[in-house]
């Protein structure tokens, strides 16, 4: 880049394009400022020097707005974007390749900021124009099911989703070969939809195909072997197997460690992780520690403000609520809920997920009126924003369910419960690890109110269905079959 510079001059346009290219590595490296300005000048430069509506300059917006993206600035991201659409629908035309990537770039946005039905209507017209002007073979009409797959996935459509997964996982294998990266990146987002409906042994034999084919084609220390294997840890702790997922997570951490740099997002990432394993086999302390280092090199690198540490904050205050230190837990949940309305809206699920996660805190605290004011505010936005039968939305409910039984309303807590079930049973399955977890909660409210028959009826039907769905191992799976042991043998006493 410096040698173009210095022999062609600073406006040249393959200097320019040596400047893009240097931003565009940046990129990868997790180097988002050093990006972002680089990218702002050869914009700038190139607007001045090639046009406004010039196919390079075009490319520099589009390349600021992906970098904007990455640094969770949606706002700006969006802005670029729509510019970009216009310019290139009026050069170029509605139907050229550029313009359908820079609408699939504005359904990302969109996406990021929870807006599932405005990113899904560019994606089914960029999927639509796609089939018809290249055909259904080609990469980008493949990139653009998988895009709207995804979508349809976020608004818990799974059997659309699934329909669209399946028929680009029928094309890729015919297309480009079964061991291409973009057949086992599609092979691993069926495994993580199977997941999301509970489908644990399915989404785990996919898993574990995509990792070992990766390994072989692409070799061990390859960041999509890396990311298939991070993936397998993840299954594994949902599982409760939280040993094999630690050792997985070091794995990946260590390995990334030698190809990529300290502070690239990848390895905070794979920190968090293996913080949130601590997390869940109760090592507070450690966990704390590593969330901490995350929280302190996010803000360093990427700002106070970045999605990602506004999560590792989350997933801090939760960690201090598990030892009890509640005032911490609630200093940081209200930090994590302003700065989240600032950036991301007052509407969006990760806020929602904030106040969720205060209301719990009030919970621990026996502070039910506070609880009860953000459990009922949560779940009416969640009802208007994501719909009545959202998984966020039941989940909501399940929390006002919890609220009303810790302040003895019974029949409230009782009628919530059953609308759980019920409509998670519908959306999600009658054997989702999510339906059980209520049957398991009714059950438990039937045994404190004393209809100890109906307990026992519902938590042996939950333990069942938990073992097999689960595994007999599972957390989940032994915590039911402990409290049937237990009802059981008090039910056979007062009989006697």
């Amino acid at each position: 880049m410096k040698v173009r510079k210095k022999l062609l001059g600073k406006e040249q346009e393959e200097t320019l394009s040596s400047m893009a290219m240097v931003g565009l590595a940046y990129n990868l490296e997790g180097r988002w400022k050093e990006a972002e300005e680089l990218f702002v000048q050869v914009m700038e430069t190139s607007a001045r020097v090639l046009g406004e509506e010039h196919p390079s300059t075009l490319s520099s917006m589009n390349n600021l707005a992906s970098t904007y993206k990455h640094q969770g600035r949606w706002r700006e991201s969006k802005e670029l974007d729509v510019q970009v659409i216009e310019k290139r629908k009026r050069v170029l035309g509605e139907e050229h390749p550029s313009t359908l990537t820079s609408m699939a770039n504005l359904a990302s946005t969109y996406s990021n900021e929870g807006r599932w039905a405005e990113a899904e209507e560019i994606e089914v017209q960029v999927m639509e124009t796609s089939l018809r002007v290249l055909g259904e073979e080609h990469p980008s009409t493949l990139t653009s099911m998988a895009n709207l797959a995804s979508t349809y996935r976020n608004q818990v459509r799974w059997k659309e989703a699934e329909e669209l997964q399946a028929k680009e996982l029928e094309i890729c294998p015919r297309v480009l070969g079964k061991e291409h990266p973009d057949t086992l990146t599609s092979t691993a987002n069926l495994a993580s939809l199977f997941w999301d409906q509970g489908r644990r042994k399915e989404a785990e034999e996919l898993d574990v195909q995509v990792m070992e084919t990766r390994k072989r084609v692409l070799g061990e220390e390859h960041p999509d072997t890396l990311t298939s294997i991070a993936n397998l840890a993840s299954l594994h702790r949902d599982q409760g197997r939280c040993k094999e997922a630690e050792e997985l997570e070091v794995q990946v951490m260590e390995m990334f460690k030698k190809v990529l740099d300290a502070e690239h997002p990848t390895n905070l990432s794979n920190l968090a992780n293996l913080a949130s394993t601590y997390r869940d086999q109760g090592r507070w302390k450690e966990a704390e520690k590593l969330e901490v280092q995350v929280i302190e090199t996010i803000e360093r690198v990427l700002g106070t403000e970045h999605p990602d540490a506004l999560t590792v904050m989350a997933n801090l205050a939760v960690t201090y609520m598990n030892q009890g230190r509640w005032k911490e837990a609630e200093e940081f949940g209200g930090q994590i809920i302003k700065k989240r309305k600032r950036v991301l809206g007052e509407e969006h699920p990760d806020t929602l997920t904030s106040k969720n996660n205060l209301s719990a805190t009030y919970k621990l605290q026996e502070r039910w009126k506070e609880a009860k004011e953000l459990d009922v505010q949560v779940m009416e936005t969640s009802k208007r924003v994501l719909g009545e039968e959202h998984p966020n939305t039941l989940t909501s409910m399940n929390n006002l369910a919890f609220t009303y039984w810790n302040q003895g309303r019974w029949k409230e807590t009782e009628v919530l419960f059953v609308q759980v079930i019920k409509s998670s049973a519908m959306v999600l399955g009658s054997e989702h690890p999510d339906t059980l977890a209520s049957m398991n909660s009714l059950a438990l409210m039937f045994k404190a109110q004393g209809r100890n028959d109906k307990a026992i009826s519902l938590m042996e039907n939950c333990f069942q269905l938990r073992k097999q769905v689960l595994g007999p191992q599972h957390p989940c799976t032994t915590s039911s079959l402990a409290a049937l042991n237990e009802w059981q043998s008090e039910n056979i006493e007062i009989r006697v």
